[in-house]
């Protein structure tokens, strides 16, 4: 059992999980579907290759909250053709710091991940191409399983002039039956554009006290550096 930490952050982030038509929203953490596409990215699977998605879904999934982003909304003008246009509303998250876990038993799955991810087949990006990521990404894989790797990683936010926070969340995937979980429609089945499909997964929240080992690290961004 093993597990690869990676961390998002950037000026800006958006994770939809219930975007249609004029609104395009973000939830407040990394969706499941939008670390996967990060990872489908880096290995250069194509979005009509749906069996690649099985692999990838089979690793277990967890976030944690380092420093909540502040929501921003873009408001932009589309035209639809020489006489039609229509305002959209575009969320982000500004300046948000997590910890993604990927838990699997195939170690050598994970190193071909973190080998992936520092040579992406694919430009990187967080939930939306405008939101490319500061480095470090990936973290590298921790011998442990998935809620213990989240637990004990060192806190790596960022608060100049704030107090760090006391505890922080993590969400975790869970079995439906277990105390607490809720249902979250997040796990892609098929990215085909032409019918998109996401099932859903069981999630529970585990509030954690802030480590002791703390490393600040902001998100100082290059915007050129997936060009390199």
């Amino acid at each position: 059992m093993a597990t690869l930490i990676l961390r998002l952050a950037a000026p800006l982030q958006s994770w939809g999980a219930d975007s249609k038509f004029e609104v395009r929203k973000t939830n407040r953490e990394p969706t499941k579907s939008g670390v996967i596409g990060l990872l489908a990215a880096a290995l250069g699977i194509r979005r009509d290759d749906d069996q690649a998605l099985l692999r990838l879904n089979g690793l277990r999934y967890g976030v944690r909250t380092d420093q909540e982003g502040q929501f921003l909304v873009d408001l932009h003008t589309a035209r639809k053709d020489a006489k039609t246009s229509y305002l959209t509303r575009r969320y982000y998250l500004s300046d948000a710091i997590f910890l993604v876990g990927l838990e699997s038993e195939d170690g050598t799955f994970l190193q071909e991940l973190e080998e992936a991810l520092r040579s992406p087949a694919f430009p990187l990006y967080l939930g939306r191409r405008s939101c490319p990521p500061t480095q470090p990404l990936c973290l590298g894989i921790r011998e442990t399983d998935l809620l213990t790797a989240l637990q004990t990683e060192p806190y790596r936010g960022f608060r100049s002039g704030k107090k760090r926070p006391r505890r922080l969340s993590i969400r975790i995937d869970a079995n439906p039956q277990e105390a607490g979980s809720t249902a979250q429609q997040d796990m892609p089945i098929s990215w085909n554009p032409t019918h998109r499909q996401y099932g859903y997964r069981a999630v529970r929240e585990v509030l954690m006290d802030l480590p002791g080992t703390v490393e600040e690290t902001g998100t100082e961004h290059d915007p050129f550096i997936e060009l390199r």
